[in-house]
């Protein structure tokens, strides 16, 4: 049944147009770039997009700054928020619940597939920008280095490690958009509710990080250290707030996929 999962999902036009069109902002952002030759200045932005005319592999992690904050939430909402509810609102669950799968086994196929959802999303916005970047932008200095943000040399080693880590930061803060509207699916027979629905959670939170009155709620809003991962290029690495990312992130996980798992469980399925 798990491969049946990955084959329903990445055998839909969606899926391929949705992975499409997350790629094609920062393709065009390189592309502008490399017309204009006219970068943002320093803190101003995405991440890392003032300094990608001067090594276009650093796109890698700028096309991911580009599509965090809205479009790769979007198209991870959609996907997880049909895994259930959209078996629901076809007809089709109760006629998978009648085969000799229990519920567990199933809900946990259908993660599953949106995991790996999450992972062919993200690899592919990281992998497609080092290639943009590489192809339109600028090379690398011809000593091999490059000025971290706290002013000090890193090799190519190093930016490749610190890369490989933003890369894995990021899969999982997107696996928390993933377990929050796979537990919405589990709720509705709506796929668009349930893509709505955690949509509304992120961007409410996006929101209150800007209010000063909700200063004490920050630490523990889900989207509070997105974008920590720009901390792994300073010399040395500030790892505080990464760290703090990856425990919130494992802390929504477990909650939200045990509430999804115990209302799946307990549900009664009519459609």
């Amino acid at each position: 049944m798990k491969g049946v999962e990955l084959v329903k999902l990445f055998g839909r036009r969606r899926t391929w147009v949705a992975l499409l069109l997350l790629n094609l902002l920062p393709t065009v952002v390189a592309g502008t770039l490399a017309w204009t030759g006219i970068a943002p200045q320093p803190g101003s932005g995405p991440a890392f997009l003032s300094a990608v005319l001067a090594d276009g592999s650093l796109f890698a992690i700028a096309a991911l700054a580009i599509v965090l904050p809205l479009f790769l939430p979007i198209a991870i909402s959609v996907v997880a928020g049909e895994a259930v509810a959209g078996e629901a609102q076809a007809g089709t669950l109760r006629y998978l619940l009648i085969r000799p799968v229990g519920r567990t086994r199933l809900l946990l196929r259908k993660l599953g597939a949106v995991v790996a959802f999450v992972l062919v999303a993200v690899l592919s916005v990281a992998g497609v920008g080092y290639v943009v970047g590489r192809l339109l932008l600028g090379r690398a200095p011809a000593s091999g280095t490059l000025i971290s943000l706290s002013g000090s040399t890193l090799t190519p080693a190093d930016i490749a490690w610190r890369t490989a880590v933003a890369i894995a930061y990021v899969t999982v803060s997107m696996l928390g958009v993933a377990a929050m509207a796979l537990f919405l699916s589990t709720l509705t027979d709506s796929p668009q509710a349930a893509s709505l629905g955690a949509m509304a959670f992120l961007i409410g939170s996006s929101l209150l990080l800007t209010v000063d009155a909700a200063r004490p709620l920050q630490p523990f809003l889900p989207t509070r250290y997105w974008l920590s991962f720009v901390d792994l290029y300073r010399d040395p690495v500030l790892w505080s707030n990464i760290e703090r990312g990856v425990a919130l992130q494992l802390v929504y996980l477990g909650v939200l996929l045990t509430a999804a798992w115990a209302n799946f469980v307990t549900r009664d399925v009519t459609s």
